[in-house]
């Protein structure tokens, strides 16, 4: 005797709570990203796919629903894009014409990648990873994307560096240094202060496709930081890094306007309502917590605030 299964739609009441998100995280797929004249990247990336769900319907048919999401996403993978953040528009776009019930549809990645690069002062080839972030929202009056980058740098804390300053200079003047001589050391050789590794994640936004360069996103983020670090690192590298370091000595918060700086900079071409998201946490060295800034502005305001300096 064969039992079917109740329609559990059908027995929804008329009205319920909508909800804005109802969807599957942590789904990995294989992306491939084209370039010119080079064989292209292939990314492992993990994404999260939501629709919003009607107050008029009780369930988003989870079973269903994930084979059509698996569909969409096989699909949107399947081809080679030019970028991330193509792939997580294409696939909100589709996701919304699946589904007449929705009107929002939301899909995010994020994935490894490697660049390759040379050690800065021993000029040898190695490779450094960043975490690079992805998204989309597609609505019935367009679509918005976003496309980041997570990477980790070094920085120095300017306080900490000018109590090693006075010291120095107080030291200096007991051992009958001219005044002209110590200021000319003090320029020239950067004093000890604590440091830590930074994180500085960066993000733009806009109607469509931000048309930035992934790869400038990057440097722009790695930049920002007092020094760049290297996954090899001889001798004359890690002199570099440190020396460097402690001559661009950078509070958490001055990370986060060179961002902003950067952006300007290098993204002239965006449009006022584009959204920009700058954040940076570092890893404190002598102290128990850990210091955070960050800033999520509109391009228009950014260069409104940097153009009245």
């Amino acid at each position: 005797m064969s039992h079917q299964l109740p329609d559990v739609q059908a027995t929804a009441p008329d009205v319920t709570v909508g909800l804005s998100q109802v969807g599957v995280t942590d789904v990995t797929k294989l992306v491939k990203i084209a370039r010119n004249g080079k064989r292209p990247l292939i990314l492992m990336a993990d994404f999260e796919v939501f629709v919003d769900l009607p107050s008029w319907r009780k369930g988003a048919d989870m079973s269903r629903n994930m084979e059509v999401i698996d569909e969409i996403l096989e699909e949107a993978t399947r081809e080679e894009a030019y970028r991330v953040e193509d792939v997580c528009g294409d696939t909100a776009e589709r996701l919304l014409e699946k589904h007449d019930y929705t009107s929002r549809a939301e899909v995010s990645m994020s994935a490894e990648f490697m660049r390759r690069e040379e050690t800065p002062a021993t000029d040898r080839e190695t490779q450094h990873t960043v975490d690079i972030v992805a998204s989309a929202t597609a609505t019935d009056e367009g679509t918005r994307e976003e496309v980041g980058a997570r990477v980790t740098g070094m920085t120095v804390c300017p306080c900490s560096q000018g109590m090693s300053v006075a010291r120095a200079k107080q030291k200096l003047e007991e051992l009958d240094v001219a005044e002209a001589k110590i200021t000319e050391f003090l320029d020239e050789i950067p004093q000890p202060g604590h440091s830590q590794r930074g994180h500085a994640t960066l993000t733009v936004d806009s109607d469509g496709d931000p048309q930035v360069d992934l790869n400038d996103v990057i440097d722009i983020a790695r930049d920002a930081m007092s020094a760049r670090i290297y996954n090899l690192a001889k001798r004359p590298d890690e002199d570099h890094m440190t020396f460097h370091a402690h001559a661009d000595a950078k509070f958490v918060e001055d990370c986060v306007r060179a961002m902003a700086e950067g952006v300007v900079e290098q993204f002239d071409h965006l449009p006022d309502d584009a959204v920009i998201t700058m954040s940076q946490s570092n890893d404190e060295s002598i102290h128990q917590h850990n210091a955070h800034a960050e800033r999520e502005v509109t391009m228009g305001d950014l260069r409104t605030e940097l153009n009245a300096r």
